[in-house]
């Protein structure tokens, strides 16, 4: 065609247009804020606080720049200590203060991979390596206080890093390659290995004296729990037994050690059914090297070790009692059993469940989160503090409203957490009565949007099947100009023991999600975040279905029934719907696109899992029903249902994830292109699951957002 020709038939489609609208509401004249602007607040990790000093200390990443802050008691003034600078893909984890407070430990640098890699993104040519650190906290950040070395970690699992001070501030200790290490805080010696020890060593744990380490000693199939003595030159194994010892916990006085003991692994078990995770809670007398089984859980699966809260949960309190969490209800709930035994004491009943768990500072209660209903239905979709005794009795809520609040601790007889709102990002708080002080006020942005964000409303509809699903959903603010039906977006969160809230996320995946959201409503689009089975807080048969993900995708009716919602709604455009999410959010965004192109126009997967039967470590060869469960775990794939998949997709990954491995998209893309359907990528060569650069995070959403735009016009 001439470009004389291009000019005329322009013109005809201007003029046709104006006659004829296109359906849906007018774009925005000018974008209320960027992505930079609503990714752009500090988010606020790693709280912590002194044992013997009126201190706190949290991590902050500020646009990829992390780096630790302290707060004293009682004005909670907050200053930054150390001070690393711009978006350079180095995670802190593992933050700890010195019993008085007047030094920071943490580690620096993400887990290795299988090959013993410390992820790098930002392509430098040195290796990286993950590594423990100490800075004096009493200083502000500057040149003049530098972090000191203690030493490599090179922790080989997410979310692995551990660190434990002495209770003398004096010495720390870690896991890593396989054995636990000590170094001195001061930084004057190398770090070395404190013991040898068969197996892989985790979880180390201080005698109150500052004479003995606890640790596990995982051997595969059984565990042990340890104990290392300065001074002596043999270990002692605590009642070793062909089970596996998990969460050693040391009294106040040090004198017993109660520890988790799960049923050992049996072989030739089935895999397609689900089993019980039978445990039970044992009580060790350090002087008499002698231990008992202080509580035994039921035989059934709602009996079954409450893997995502029990290190949280485990804790020896007060008053001789022992505090853990429980689903025998079919809740996930906190009890405490005495250390002479007998009946264990349900200390939070309801329909609801527990999350984060604090002991008082004279370990007398707990202070704990949870979705309790108070007054406000809503409050099911958020996260509110408690406070119960270790005893029993009515938990009393000390924060309420439209906040969520997390990550409880206790300094000065004042609660510290971290919290949001549905405008207002993540940030430290003081409970104060009945209110939150927000701690470094300062760091947040003066440019964060708060004004131009909307505050999602709480839907619940029902799948085909019956079951009841929650959801949030962000409509555009009105603007005067729009008309017509809008694009609409569903959110799949990924876990999928996740539950997206009214209110910004306290992980940081869901945290920039939830902004994500925000930005595309601002964008015209209606978008709704769907909790569907799987997910936690609405009890555990709601998330431990016996048909979800590889034993049959069952949790897809609820995106279907999430799709069909929107359809209802009259300022949606039924036509242009779209799907996006991560990890397992991508497989259900796959699930959506392979099954159901003819409701689904368009979806933006990120690092989703699109073959279940290839995670083949999960599958042992010696399990009765193998062949069944490959191929069952198969048809609960996307791949299953390729031949019927219509719509586009922008597949987006980076090839050192190590929770989905890259193959997945990699495959995923050869058969899509062999099905001519219009496929996108996006790939970040270094990056791993949840992103480390912030730039990642910007260019991944600035390009979900451009997808939607072209595909769904």
């Amino acid at each position: 065609m001439r470009f004389q020709d291009m000019k005329i038939g322009l013109c005809v489609c201007v003029f046709l247009q104006c006659l004829f609208p296109l359906p849906g509401p007018a774009q925005p004249a000018s974008r209320p804020f960027s992505l930079e602007q609503i990714l752009g607040s500090p988010f606020p990790t790693n709280l912590v606080a002194a044992s013997h000093a009126l201190r706190i200390a949290w991590v902050f990443t500020t646009r990829g720049e992390r780096n630790v802050w302290v707060a004293d008691a009682p004005n909670f003034e907050a200053r930054q200590v150390t001070h690393y600078v711009g978006d350079d893909g180095m995670p802190i984890a593992a933050l700890k203060l010195t019993p008085d407070g007047k030094r920071a430990v943490y580690a620096r640098g993400s887990e290795s991979n299988a090959a013993g890699e410390t992820a790098d993104p930002s392509s430098r040519v040195e290796k990286r390596t993950q590594q423990v650190w100490a800075v004096d906290a009493d200083k502000s950040a500057s040149s003049s206080n530098e972090p000191r070395l203690l030493g490599d970690m090179g922790c080989d699992e997410e979310d692995c890093e551990d660190i434990q001070i002495s209770p003398n501030g004096e010495f720390t200790v870690w896991a890593a390659k396989k054995q636990i290490w000590i170094a001195p805080v001061s930084g004057n010696e190398k770090a070395k290995a404190l013991t040898f020890a068969r197996g892989a060593g985790s979880e180390p744990r201080w005698s109150p004296d500052g004479k003995k380490v606890a640790f596990v000693s995982d051997r595969g199939d059984h565990s042990f729990v340890v104990i290392y003595e300065f001074g002596r030159n043999t270990l002692r194994y605590v009642s070793p037994s062909g089970d596996r010892d998990l969460f050693p916990r040391w009294s106040p006085d040090g004198s017993q050690l109660a520890f988790v003991r799960l049923v050992g692994k049996e072989m030739k078990q089935p895999l397609i059914p689900q089993l019980p995770l039978l445990w039970a809670i044992w009580l060790y007398d350090v002087a008499g090297d002698s231990a008992r089984e202080l509580w035994k859980s039921g035989n059934g699966l709602d009996d079954s070790l409450p893997q995502l809260t029990e290190d949280k949960s485990f804790q020896f309190a007060a008053n001789n009692r022992i505090i853990f969490s429980s689903e025998q209800d079919g809740w996930n709930h906190l009890y405490s059993v005495a250390t002479a035994g007998g009946a264990a004491t349900l200390l939070t009943p309801g329909k609801f469940e527990t999350e984060d768990v604090a002991l008082s500072s004279d370990k007398s209660s707990l202070v704990f989160s949870s979705n309790q209903v108070e007054k406000d239905p809503l409050d099911i979709d958020r996260r509110h503090l408690w406070r119960v005794a270790v005893e029993g009795g009515t938990p009393q809520a000390l924060t309420h409203g439209e906040t969520m609040d997390w990550t409880p601790l206790e300094v000065a007889g004042k609660v510290i957490c971290l919290g949001s709102t549905a405008t207002t990002p993540a940030m430290p708080y003081v409970v104060t009565g009945n209110r939150r002080e927000m701690i470094a006020k300062a760091a947040l942005p003066s440019d964060f949007p708060s004004p131009h964000l909307v505050t999602p409303k709480q839907v619940i509809f029902k799948a085909a099947d019956g079951w009841e699903i929650h959801g949030q959903l962000f409509e555009p603010k009105p603007d005067g100009r729009a008309s017509g039906k809008s694009r609409a977006l569903i959110f799949i969160h990924g876990g999928s023991i996740r539950q997206m809230m009214l209110g910004f996320h306290y992980m940081d995946y869901y945290h920039n999600a939830y902004a994500m959201n925000q930005y595309l409503a601002s964008r015209g689009y209606v978008v709704l975040a769907v909790n569907y089975r799987t997910g936690i807080m609405y009890g555990r048969h709601f998330r431990e279905t016996v048909d979800g993900g590889p034993r049959g995708g069952g949790e897809y009716r609820d995106i279907v029934a999430s799709g069909k919602y929107l359809q209802t709604l009259p300022n949606v455009d039924p036509k242009r719907i779209g799907l996006w999410g991560g990890s397992y959010g991508g497989y259900l965004t796959a699930m959506g696109l392979a099954h159901d192109s003819d409701l689904f126009a368009a979806g933006v997967d990120l690092h989703g899992v699109h073959d279940w039967s290839d995670f083949r470590e999960d599958i042992p060869a010696d399990a009765p029903d193998h062949d069944a469960a490959v191929k069952l775990a198969f048809q609960s794939s996307p791949n299953a249902a390729i031949a019927t998949w219509k719509s586009p997709v922008l597949l987006i990954q980076g090839d050192d994830d190590r929770n989905v491995p890259f193959s997945q998209t990699v495959d995923l893309l050869q058969r899509l292109r062999e099905q001519k359907v219009h496929v996108e990528q996006l790939v970040f060569p270094d990056e791993v699951h949840d992103f480390l650069l912030w730039k990642s995070w910007i260019e991944a959403y600035g390009a979900t957002e451009e997808f939607f735009g072209r595909e769904m016009k």
